[in-house]
């Protein structure tokens, strides 16, 4: 993982999953410096990620105040009951369908949780932060935010992107990829993460991109692209989100497809001796 800071007041930890065949996915989280400061999302689920470690490069857990789950899947959660243990004063902001998600696993304490619904605000010191639902989310308990102090947009899902170099992925900007390759890479990434759109309204769901061009934000930060900065970067990404509806889901890899793969992977010596 990586540490950076972009905008203002706001720090990046960057991670990155390689998938086969697709390239590598940006996994972000972020920290809000707040005078109550906020955790948005904690990192991949994995065994041999520290989140705690990588997030103590830039701000004491001890300090944390919010933890903003954008919503409760494995990417999204894999820190939080450790900073919830270092973090005695830190409540989790999500929604009652995203806590009822968590309980199928691990339950997050009930007394440290704080629900928050699209449209409504949260009051962090020196801020107020809008909830909102994204136009694309894979997870119905899904809610970003948006702060009108950094004119940062915290999107979840949204605008993400597969990419084809793990540093980039991990540590880079959105504005280092190519026009054309992160506008293909964006509607590969809404058919496989939200394939719902493909049958959806067209005018119904571009009501729900219009908000966030009237939010006009400077940054967008979302959690499988790196930061994207600049208000000519976003309004293209804004325009590439709203062809969503239509397009062909995604379709992964049959049975043959998986055996062709492991034959590949198998070493030549263990094919000899078969």
């Amino acid at each position: 993982m990586t540490t950076r800071s972009v905008g203002r007041d706001i720090t990046v930890l960057g991670d990155a999953l390689e998938v086969p065949g697709v390239g590598f996915i940006p996994v972000n989280a972020f920290v809000l410096h707040a005078s109550e400061p906020v955790v948005v999302d904690t990192g991949l689920s994995l065994p041999d990620r520290d989140f705690l470690k990588t997030l103590s490069e830039a701000v004491d857990p001890a300090d944390v105040r919010w933890i903003w789950l954008t919503h409760p899947d494995k990417d999204h959660t894999g820190g939080i009951f450790a900073l919830l243990e270092a973090a005695p004063g830190a409540r989790v902001v999500t929604t009652f369908l995203g806590a009822g998600e968590m309980t199928t696993e691990r339950p997050l304490p009930m007394d440290r949780v704080y629900f928050l619904n699209p449209g409504q605000r949260l009051d962090v010191g020196d801020r107020s932060l809008t909830a909102f639902r994204p136009p694309l989310f894979d997870n119905p308990a899904t809610v970003g935010f948006y702060d009108d102090r950094s004119r940062a947009c915290f999107s979840s899902d949204c605008f993400g992107s597969p990419l084809p170099d793990g540093e980039l992925a991990a540590g880079g900007d959105a504005a280092e990829v190519g026009p054309e390759e992160l506008r293909a890479g964006q509607l590969f990434w809404a058919s496989v993460d939200s394939p719902w759109a493909a049958v959806a309204d067209r005018e119904k769901f571009l009501g729900t991109v219009r908000p966030l061009r009237e939010m006009d934000p400077e940054l967008v930060l979302s959690t499988h692209l790196p930061p994207a900065a600049g208000v000519g970067l976003v309004t293209r990404m804004l325009d590439t989100v709203g062809l969503a509806p239509g397009l062909d889901p995604f379709v992964g890899p049959d049975q043959q497809a998986l055996e062709q793969m492991l034959a590949g992977f198998e070493p030549a010596g263990a094919a000899a001796a078969a």
